[in-house]
């Protein structure tokens, strides 16, 4: 029996389909965690058990790791809470349950970062790979995908680089960083979850093929988008300043500043691309494939 969380999200929605397809043969059952389950298509809810609710709470991991061999776990995003409470504190009650019903395997969504410099003032990393030590505590065999930047990320710039060619960050416009997409780490994920010979803890590093700066991003964009695209950096004291203005907690949006200023300091820098961390998944065909539709729109 595999479990699934957050099966609707941006890695969930691509892992799914992968354990649909090769589970089976295999004699894996699949169960997975969702808040609304009539986010699931009809196929997918007759192949699969179904628990609904948030894997935050007792009652719905207690039931959901019954019976469980391996679980996929990623925390949902949460920025009314403080970092430590949106990794960990969500976690807390899954970790019971894990030794409760005798869970053997979990693969987790983190990040790159553990061994360097900076990662102890990281913000939101900080809080991920503190996470996965505490999760590691249980004494699962635990595999942590180490993730840089995701290209989704870009998803959400969508409705700028339409109207005005443009997308922000902090980041230095020059400084190269490696980024990945959610279909490639679900593909690895997905691998680790049907294959379990693996023991004790670890971390899976992923890269994508190429290191990009966001002005190598807004070049590849250009081309792909076929209109000129440009990076603006947005200073950290005016991003935290305009996310406080949403109402996020001011100890998330600290996390994410701080997230930001560890990346430009090395923080995805700790671990060398090998062909075993290189991701399929190029620039150029993701914003073929994903973000030239969604800009398009």
């Amino acid at each position: 029996m595999i479990v699934i969380t957050a099966p609707t999200g941006n890695i969930g929605r691509h892992l799914l389909p992968l354990l649909l397809e090769s589970a089976p043969a295999r004699g894996e059952q699949l169960r997975v965690v969702v808040r609304d389950p009539a986010r699931l298509s009809d196929e997918v809810r007759e192949r699969v058990e179904v628990i609904s609710g948030s894997h935050g709470d007792a009652d719905v991991v207690d039931r959901a790791f019954d019976g469980a061999d391996a679980v996929f776990w990623l925390v949902p995003p949460d920025s009314s809470k403080t970092p430590e409470e949106a990794y960990t504190g969500f976690t807390r009650p899954a970790a019971k349950a894990l030794t409760a019903h005798g869970v053997s395997h979990v693969v987790g969504v983190s990040a790159l970062g553990r061994g360097t410099a900076v990662a102890g003032r990281a913000g939101l990393v900080t809080a991920s790979l503190d996470l996965d030590d505490f999760i590691a505590d249980t004494g699962v065999a635990y595999r942590a995908l180490a993730n840089p930047s995701f290209f989704e990320n870009l998803l959400e710039e969508a409705d700028s680089l339409r109207e005005q060619g443009l997308f922000t960050d902090a980041a230095d416009p020059d400084r190269k960083a490696p980024f990945v997409s959610v279909a490639d780490i679900a593909a690895v994920a997905a691998d680790l979850l049907l294959e379990r010979s693996w023991t004790g803890t670890g971390s899976v590093p992923l890269h994508g093929p190429q290191d990009l700066s966001p002005n190598d991003l807004a070049r590849i964009m250009t081309e792909q988008l076929g209109r000129p695209v440009r990076f603006e950096r947005q200073p950290l004291d005016e991003m935290y300043t305009t996310l406080v203005g949403y109402r996020l907690n001011e100890a998330f949006v600290q996390g994410i500043c701080d997230m930001k200023r560890a990346k430009d300091e090395g923080l995805d820098e700790g671990v060398a691309r090998t062909p075993e961390a290189a991701a399929r998944t190029t620039f150029e065909q993701w914003c073929a494939q994903t973000l030239k539709p969604a800009v398009h729109a």
